[in-house]
């Protein structure tokens, strides 16, 4: 008898090694078609945003020829790509009311601009820590904010090329079409795309998750916070480009913008400095060879814009000096080398690129500071929020996308971590990018057991232990790698051709 039973766990411990091993290489797998999948993903939606922006492009031009009107329509175009506010009928609906109106105002703040600078810089202000501010508010606030600041970005661009020619066409007009070419081309490739891939357009809406509380300390909301540090980074910058570079005040400015939108903390906005200032000086020696050879033609420089705002699109998700570099690059050529030696003017715009970058770092870091760390652990506790959400036995349609959204939330937060981690690894403390990235290195896992179907109260208890520890970074990552091994040890218990099929 004890040989039979030493037999039977023999073999019970065999085939739970059997299958831990095809879990594990079934995980592995599914990584790597993952990342294949993601870098195709990327280069389809980098083709369809550069269709909507070519077809926008030449539709304005034919409405209004001259350079003006086809810049405004690439920047909305590509600014509205990757917003996503086409994706559902909603967004299409909002988009095409609000962004017409929001573009005559930015119009009038563009003139602004051109006659009473400084009013024009107040008023440029205010509209967007007003879009930031409205974040707040809800989903549908969120819209309107985002549309709000798409026609003010492109103020950033617009005001270096020459007048837009009306041709007949009341001035103000040409806004408001340009809005709705750019809008209705970004969201006829996005149904194409959704198509091909055999969804309906409005297949991706579903009940979002209500996100759960930052466990941060309190004090004012992050978007307010968020607001207020936009707006003192672009007042800094209006004045210093003022100033010192009344000629080109749009690169410190517009670098301002850029590394304190979508702020997600004091070590997101200095990475993303970094990352500027680093795809800037590699665009500016690029633009500095092209600068030396013959200029080429008005077709050909066209060509090569496009051809860049098309690899910074696409190669922007695997790190974003890639895309530095070729708006870097896009706007030299875009704006010219007229009122100066082209080296001059080269370094002149890298030196604004740097100081908008350091007026960036300095209001994200002393103005209201939002806390990086605090950052990621709401991003944990919402993909825990909605991966409990998704394996509650109550919950009707149980499915991964709330979950997936939330991690690839999650995915965007943690490079900057990374690499702190990689610069301070002599240091024994407490680290976001392991908290992180343990995290993410159980999504395929819980995505197989959502898939399934599964509830497992093993898995369930876990989360909930996680959550908990929220609240206690000191315990977070043993926790979640508890969870991990949890659902590890869950998907093991079943047959290896299920989880074979699932991968």
């Amino acid at each position: 008898m004890p040989c039979c039973t030493a037999m039977i766990s023999a073999r019970q411990h065999a085939r739970r090694h059997g299958e831990s091993h095809v879990l594990r290489q079934a995980t592995s797998d599914a990584k790597r078609m993952t990342r294949s999948v993601t870098a195709l993903g990327t280069f389809t939606e980098a083709c369809a945003t550069m269709a909507a922006a070519v077809a926008s492009m030449a539709c304005a031009w034919a409405a209004a020829p001259g350079s003006g009107a086809p810049v405004m329509a690439v920047v909305l175009a590509i600014s509205l790509s990757r917003s996503q506010l086409d994706k559902d009928m909603r967004g299409r609906l909002e988009a095409a009311i609000v962004l017409p109106l929001v573009g005559l105002v930015a119009l009038a703040v563009g003139m602004l601009l051109h006659r009473w600078p400084w009013i024009g810089a107040i008023v440029f202000t205010a509209g967007m820590a007003l879009a930031i501010w409205l974040r707040r508010f809800g989903p549908m606030a969120r819209r309107a904010g985002s549309l709000i600041a798409l026609p003010f970005v492109t103020l950033l661009t617009v005001p270096h090329v020459h007048a837009i020619g009306t041709h007949g066409m009341p001035g103000f007009l040409i806004p408001i079409l340009v809005a709705l070419i750019a809008l209705f081309w970004v969201t006829a490739t996005h149904m194409l795309v959704l198509r091909l891939h055999g969804k309906r357009p409005d297949d991706d809406e579903y009940p979002p998750v209500t996100p759960t509380q930052s466990p941060g300390s309190p004090g004012l909301p992050a978007s307010t916070r968020m607001a207020i540090q936009m707006a003192v980074a672009l007042a800094a910058a209006f004045v210093v480009g003022f100033v010192f570079f009344p000629e080109r005040w749009s690169w410190v400015v517009l670098t301002a913008f850029i590394v304190n939108i979508g702020n997600r903390g004091r070590i997101d906005v200095v990475h993303k400095s970094g990352m500027r200032v680093l795809g800037a000086t590699m665009g500016t020696l690029f633009a500095l060879v092209l600068s030396h050879q013959a200029m080429p033609s008005p077709p050909m420089t066209t060509a090569i814009i496009l051809a860049s705002l098309f690899m910074g699109i696409w190669l922007r998700p695997f790190g974003y000096a890639w895309w530095a570099l070729f708006i870097t690059i896009a706007l030299a050529l875009l704006q010219g080398f007229q009122g100066g030696a082209p080296i001059a003017l080269l370094l002149l715009r890298l030196e604004e690129i740097a100081i908008g970058a350091i007026i960036g770092v300095m209001a994200a870091w002393f103005v209201l500071p939002v806390r990086s760390t605090d950052v990621v652990r709401r991003r944990i506790a919402n993909a825990l929020a909605a991966l409990a959400e998704a394996l509650d036995p109550a919950t009707e349609h149980r499915q991964a996308r709330a979950f997936d959204d939330a991690m690839d939330e999650l995915a965007l937060v943690a490079p900057p971590f990374r690499l702190a981690r990689a610069l301070t690894r002599h240091r024994r403390a407490k680290r976001p990018a392991d908290w992180a990235d343990t995290l993410l290195d159980g999504r395929d896992l819980a995505d197989t057991l959502i898939a399934r179907q599964l509830t497992p109260a093993k898995v369930r208890q876990a989360v909930g232990v996680a959550r908990k520890s929220l609240r206690e970074p000191d315990g977070l990552q043993e926790a979640l790698l508890h969870l991990r091994q949890t659902l590890e040890a869950e998907l093991s218990a079943a047959p290896p051709s299920d989880i074979i099929d699932r991968a």
